[in-house]
Parts: C-alpha cells; sequence; structure tokens
C-alpha cells in the first residue's frame, strides 16, 4: 500500500501516467518533494483534444492517508470536475478505483460534445491510466 500511495499522492507522477499525446506538464512551482494534503492547489498544462493547449488548475479538496483524496478542478476545460481516488488493500496488492463525475457545460451543445467526443476521450486517458499502473506496479 505505502508504494502506490506514495507514487499516486505525488503531482510530479501525473505526467507518467497521462498518454504522451497530451504533453502533461505540471506548472505549479517546487511540486518535486510535494504530497497531497487538503488544499494542494496543483497547475497543469495539457492538450486533452486536437493538441490545443489548455491550462488547468485543481484543488486537492480532501485526503484519507492510504484510503482516497479528491481533486476538484478549479479553472480549465470543465464547468465540473470532482475526481475520487480510492485504494484498498487486498491480499496481493492494492485495489485502486476512480469515480468521475464531471460536466463540460455548454447545454445542448455540451451534451452532443461529450457524446461524440469528450466521454471518449476519458474513457481512453483511464484506460491508458490503469495499464500503466499495471505496467509500473504488476497485476493482482
Amino acid at each position: 500500500m505505502d508504494t502506490a500511495w506514495d507514487f499516486f499522492s505525488s503531482p510530479m507522477n501525473l505526467a507518467e501516467i497521462t498518454p504522451q499525446n497530451m504533453t502533461f506538464d505540471v506548472t505549479s512551482p517546487n511540486m518535486a518533494n510535494t504530497k497531497m494534503y487538503p488544499g494542494l492547489i496543483i497547475t497543469y498544462k495539457v492538450s486533452p483534444l486536437f493538441g490545443i493547449k489548455l491550462n488547468w488548475v485543481t484543488e486537492i479538496t480532501h485526503v484519507k492517508d492510504k484510503e482516497y483524496f479528491i481533486d476538484e478542478q478549479r479553472f480549465g476545460p470543465f464547468a465540473f470536475w470532482h475526481h475520487q481516488h480510492h485504494f484498498e488493500k487486498i491480499d496481493g496488492g492494492v485495489l485502486m478505483h476512480d469515480t468521475l463525475h464531471y460536466s463540460i457545460g455548454l447545454g445542448p451543445i455540451g451534451t452532443i460534445a461529450n457524446a461524440m467526443l469528450v466521454n471518449s476521450k476519458i474513457n481512453e486517458i483511464f484506460k491508458f491510466r490503469y495499464q500503466k499502473v499495471e505496467e509500473l506496479f504488476g497485476k493482482f
């Protein structure tokens, strides 16, 4: 559990579990030795769609050591973003589970964009993330 928690509670490891074509960069200063804590603000530059670089700001709103943390977007491409990261010690390893609630806003246009593009991109990102985590930590 300690190894998984230490990895995921470091903002600098986010780039390693994000698809390279998204050119994910943590832009917050002095993050090299920072661990997640409630109130932590993390700034990024990321290209989620069509190579367009966007600024994204998240706040770590809740942390329960070695159980979960929650990040919420404060500025970025979504009207709403609430992402829970849960960790559970199981026989042979750690089970990690994400719960994501989001909205891109924009009314009916946003609903169409989500159905045609955004939802599948988010699924692609999480699929990559789970594969990368398995590659880094092994399969349980």
